[in-house]
């Protein structure tokens, strides 16, 4: 507990933590109200973290939907719990880095999703090409507190440190005003979950390395490969078994499935099913882009062009740099293509009378006859946008 409120770590947590900035918790104090709490208020907290009487607030319960269908419940905490569970991590991050297994790349400094997928597909092109695709039932929302603590307790001895991780997971969660008594599970949202959540999954990862198996996990998300679909029943049989009597978890069966790699997802990408095996971007993935894409130029109505332009620019960068390891073209040449047509529907919409696109077509450089045309034709805007006249009047560059 020394270590955690040591300055120096303290100085690192408060810097990452402003950093991030994040949503008020239940006492609605922000990140930049932080700093003048902290002067009136650290020397009494740190006397509580050191003497073991901390006693985190209740996080607040915010459900966020997902992109398959149902929701995914956070658990914010209040800023200055956020700044003490930052402060841990750094403490306990360095401690239990080398337990963890070489194919685990969830929430780990120097590993991302692109190297989970790049590990995951040389496996399939070693010939494995069946795949277990486990789905973890909830996994945040019903982890065991006990099990759990058990696994901290194998590398952290400070009881102090141990009650205060014990007193996060089972702080409250408020909604609307009402706290409920949480007896199980680790919410998304606090800067410890992730690191709690793959010491846990480490004995999950330590089996399937004792059965000498090719896996990758991302957080909660693992996928085996194996050679056959009989083995991949078999050992889908046995995980499940292993996940319930030893960890308290259990398999979402409609969602996990033995199949073919190119059947199935991971982290957003999924395969060809060619001998010559190249990396894609899942259909789910490109869907999710195209809502994405559809409701910003859907608030675009009113707004300059530009305005609309630079909305989707940090969109579509960030998701272009993530999928930058696809090897289909295609998708992509097809996406940039259907953007820039939305934006022209976008401005074909915005000129609404006839009139306004005959003179805005002109001065975009069509002569004065095609210009009055193309305003007339009677067609939909969706049409007009895909047609040569606005293609010529407002081309790719």
């Amino acid at each position: 507990m020394s270590q955690v409120v040591e300055r120096t770590n303290m100085q690192l947590a408060y810097s990452r933590v402003m950093k991030n900035r994040g949503a008020p918790g239940v006492d609605g104090m922000r990140c930049g109200e932080l700093k003048a709490w902290l002067q009136a208020n650290w020397v009494r907290v740190k006397q509580d973290l050191l003497a073991g009487r901390y006693r985190p607030q209740s996080v607040r319960r915010v459900d966020i939907p997902k992109p398959q269908g149902g929701v995914r419940t956070l658990g914010v905490p209040t800023v200055v719990d956020r700044l003490i569970q930052q402060a841990l991590h750094q403490v306990m991050q360095p401690i239990f880095e080398p337990t963890l297994s070489g194919s685990s790349y969830g929430f780990r400094p120097g590993r991302s999703a692109r190297q989970a997928v790049a590990q995951a597909t040389e496996h399939i092109r070693s010939g494995k090409r069946w795949v277990i695709d486990m789905d973890l039932e909830k996994f945040f929302d019903r982890v065991n507190h006990d099990v759990l603590m058990a696994r901290v307790t194998r590398q952290v001895q400070d009881r102090k440190v141990l009650h205060l991780i014990r007193s996060f997971l089972q702080a409250g969660m408020m909604a609307d005003g009402i706290e409920t008594v949480r007896e199980q599970g680790t919410p998304q949202g606090g800067p410890l979950s992730p690191l709690l959540s793959n010491i846990l999954l480490t004995d999950l990862d330590r089996e399937l390395e004792r059965r000498g198996l090719s896996f990758c996990r991302y957080a909660d998300d693992c996928n085996i490969y194996v050679g056959s679909q009989r083995a991949g029943q078999r050992i889908m049989a046995g995980i499940t078994a292993f996940l319930t009597e030893r960890l308290k978890l259990s398999v979402n069966a409609a969602k996990s499935a033995v199949a073919r790699p190119w059947e199935r997802k991971f982290l957003g990408y999924s395969v060809t099913s060619q001998r010559t095996l190249k990396i894609r971007i899942a259909k789910p993935s490109i869907d999710r882009l195209r809502h994405s894409v559809g409701e910003i130029c859907a608030q675009g109505r009113g707004r300059v062009l530009l305005d609309t332009i630079e909305r989707l620019n940090s969109i579509l960068r960030g998701w272009m740099n993530y999928f930058s390891l696809t090897q289909s073209r295609r998708p992509i040449e097809e996406l940039d293509a259907w953007v820039r047509r939305r934006l022209r529907c976008l401005v074909w919409r915005q000129w609404k009378r006839p009139h306004t696109r005959e003179s805005k077509m002109r001065s975009l450089g069509l002569d004065a006859q095609r210009a009055w045309k193309s305003s007339v034709n009677g067609r939909g805007p969706w049409w007009n946008a895909g047609a040569k006249h606005m293609v010529a009047a407002l081309p790719p560059k």
